[in-house]
């Protein structure tokens, strides 16, 4: 069975929302690739905050910036994607056009750094509430390691509760009927 990239996947569903201007964050910015696919989909009048707790993460993605000569304001957080409402200023809330988590740990980085459930479904819940009206939120969770099960399950638990008058929901798996692939979750303000 293909195999899919929900990475591509992710960021062809963003494609549809992003326009220069506007506001973006990447929660789990990571090795930075997310950062700088925002960045310059926002172009340089929009924003993009981003948020890890890994200063050599935060320092890598500044130089990625750098090097590929991104113009966009990008602000990067040392701190957990938990604490976004309280860093990004209040007159951003609502108005966020793409929120992009992308769960688990930094491949290439310790494994037992991971993302943690609780602080996740907490910011998911923030992530909502700072969302656009036609704004779009990506998951991508993983299965498969150490707490990755767990927090896997409970994205999929917290997606399926969201109210759906509210909210437009769907879940692509990087292989058909394999609940043990990694899996990508979009979700729309209706």
């Amino acid at each position: 069975m293909k195999r899919i990239s929900l990475v591509h996947e992710a960021h062809k569903a963003l494609q549809t929302v992003l326009q220069a201007g506007d506001y973006a964050v990447d929660a789990t910015v990571g090795n930075g690739h997310d950062t700088l696919f925002l960045a310059r989909h926002v172009g340089p009048d929009g924003i993009v905050f981003g948020f890890d707790i890994q200063q050599r993460v935060i320092d890598q993605t500044r130089r990625g910036l750098e090097l590929g000569k991104i113009d966009t304001r990008v602000e990067l957080f040392r701190v957990s994607h938990a604490e976004m409402t309280n860093i990004i200023p209040m007159q951003f809330h609502g108005r966020i056009k793409a929120v992009m988590f992308n769960l688990g740990y930094l491949p290439g980085g310790d494994k037992l750094l991971i993302t943690r459930t609780d602080t996740t479904i907490a910011a998911l819940n923030q992530a909502l509430r700072m969302l656009a009206p036609a704004g779009l939120l990506t998951i991508l969770a993983y299965p498969g390691h150490p707490g990755g099960d767990q927090e896997a399950d409970e994205v999929d638990k917290w997606c399926a509760g969201l109210e759906g008058s509210r909210y437009d929901k769907s879940c692509i798996n990087s292989q058909e009927n394999q609940n043990s692939t990694p899996r990508l979750y979009l979700v729309r303000p209706i």
